[in-house]
């Protein structure tokens, strides 16, 4: 997981068969934005490599801060 210009990017080992990589894709942004998995949502992309999520019930900065955290962004070395 990181920064990809504006958006993030993740990585999910699931095969892109029957929903199986988007649904994992639901699954691991909701278990690090510690959000309930029926609060995020794909809303286009679903058959391509660049999804759009929708994400309920947090703010853009607390996403942002959780995401950053999960990546290890700004942690010194």
């Amino acid at each position: 997981m990181g920064r990809y210009g504006n958006a993030w990017k993740v990585r999910v080992t699931a095969a892109p068969e029957d929903g199986k990589a988007n649904a994992a894709v639901v699954r691991l942004l909701a278990d690090t934005l510690a959000v309930p998995a029926r609060n995020v949502e794909i809303v286009s992309g679903h058959a391509s490599r660049d999804k759009t999520v929708a994400l309920e019930g947090i703010d853009h900065d607390e996403i942002e801060r959780r995401l950053a955290s999960a990546s290890g962004a700004g942690k010194d070395s």
